[in-house]
């Protein structure tokens, strides 16, 4: 199983120099394409998608998140930190499964 990362330029590098592939998006249609290839590629089981560019195609990580299934689909913070209006894990399971951690 591999991972791939999609996000800003500066994350795509660090995880690249970490030996993971991944793709810039830099708006709406490169994520949203960028997110489907990662999904059509074999071997690839987590895709690492960053918030900003994640917030821009919550429709479909959305989907994936919590119906499509594979590969998963994890938010991650890019160079600046944390988005202020992150969503806890907690909040991701009780809306996916129902129940409350």
């Amino acid at each position: 199983m591999q991972f791939y990362v999609i996000g800003d330029r500066e994350t795509v590098l660090g995880f690249r120099l970490a030996g993971i592939d991944g793709a810039v998006a830099t708006d709406r249609e490169s994520a949203s394409s960028a997110l489907r290839d990662a999904a059509s590629k074999a071997g690839v089981g987590v895709v690492l998608i960053t918030e900003k560019t994640a917030a821009e195609i919550r429709d479909e990580v959305d989907a994936r998140l919590y119906g499509e299934g594979f590969p998963l689909v994890l938010e991650i913070p890019d160079g600046s930190g944390p988005a202020a209006d992150r969503t806890r894990i907690e909040d991701i399971v009780r809306k996916a499964i129902g129940v409350e951690l």
